[in-house]
């Protein structure tokens, strides 16, 4: 029989060091793209123009792989409104408006003991009257326009908006973006996002320094 304590103290801490130190392994094609070669790709999400990739569209399918390659970045997000008040303590609520699950997967990895989001206080939070930001993630649906409204309202004031993933920003394969309906204060691209890039992503746009 294994004792888990005793394997735990010979494994010692296995917390990753980032932001403070570059990350030690990330999902290769969560990260943009950079391209590497002339040959025509066709994109199902449309995601390639000029040579560049967008992250709103980019679904991380590898169709572009005989002329691009991951950029291993974890650059793939934008603060659209610094909010400096919440560098102490940010507590995310999570609606899911529609997703396949990954999106909710890696965001909810987070919070485990390799990413342990608690040591730079930020903390997952099950109702939006207590949230500092809400991340919204999925494709749009009709009949949960009145219950992403109804928690941004609640939500307490400073305040991030998250559009999470790609379904998220541009409805991907399968459906319609959410910016029609939700002004953002952060956009995270990816599909999914990898929890560095959540980590440095969530860092910036508290004010955090990275």
């Amino acid at each position: 029989m294994r004792i888990w304590p005793v394997d735990s103290m010979r494994k010692g801490k296995v917390t990753t060091k980032f932001p403070k130190k570059p990350n030690e392994t990330i999902s290769p094609w969560s990260t943009l793209p950079e391209k590497i070669g002339d040959g025509d790709v066709e994109c199902p999400t449309s995601a390639i123009e000029n040579g560049q990739v967008s992250m709103e569209k980019c679904i991380s399918c590898g169709a572009c792989m005989t002329s691009f390659k991951p950029s291993l970045k974890t650059d793939n997000y934008r603060v659209i409104n610094n909010t400096k008040g919440l560098k102490r303590s940010l507590k995310v609520f999570i609606i899911d408006s529609g997703t396949c699950g990954a999106c909710n997967t890696e965001l909810h990895a987070i919070a485990n003991p390799y990413y342990d989001s608690s040591r730079l206080g930020i903390f997952l939070t099950n109702t939006p009257k207590q949230a500092d930001a809400i991340a919204i993630m999925g494709v749009y649906t009709p009949k949960m326009e009145g219950p992403l409204l109804a928690a941004i309202n609640a939500m307490a004031r400073p305040g991030i908006v998250i559009l999470f993933g790609a379904c998220a920003l541009s409805g991907g394969i399968i459906g319609k973006g959410l910016e029609d309906i939700v002004t953002p204060d952060l956009i995270i691209g990816g599909c999914p996002p990898d929890p560095f890039v959540i980590l440095e992503a969530l860092q910036k746009a508290r004010g955090g320094k990275i």
